[in-house]
């Protein structure tokens, strides 16, 4: 691997980190709705450093996480992909006017923010775990 792709891996796992810092922070800040949005860009930067990894080459300019996923050679079983899929719908909620306003309406809990960093928390973990497998190879 060159050593720009592994500069690339780096900027994708940094990133993935710091993002979900700040989602933890907007957590604590109660701006629950930017804070899912923040867990979805964490997932998004661990997968495309996978992505990078396994296909030796640079990630996509996409944002769906189970299309990441599948271009990492991640499997997932069904649960992980629902979870997935509910995370990448903090994406769309996060960058569009119309569906921000109705997903900050429906999405300004404490609960259901709560729920989702542990949640983001778990997936960010088994990632990882898929990375360091696939650095073995």
């Amino acid at each position: 691997m060159n050593i720009h792709l592994e500069k690339n891996i780096e900027h994708w796992l940094k990133g993935s980190k710091n993002d979900f810092k700040v989602a933890q922070d907007l957590f604590n800040l109660k701006h629950y709705s930017h804070c899912l949005f923040f867990c979805h860009l964490s997932v998004e930067k661990l997968l495309k450093g996978i992505v990078v990894k396994e296909t030796n080459d640079f990630a996509p300019y996409i944002h769906d996480l189970r299309e990441l996923a599948e271009r990492a050679n991640v499997e997932l079983n069904s649960e992980q992909e629902k979870i997935l899929d509910e995370i990448f719908s903090f994406n769309i909620a996060g960058r569009y006017a119309e569906a921000k306003l109705e997903f900050y309406k429906s999405n300004n809990d404490i609960e259901y923010a709560q729920e989702y960093l542990e949640i983001t928390n778990n997936v960010l973990k088994w990632l990882k775990k898929e990375f360091q497998q696939k650095l073995k190879k």
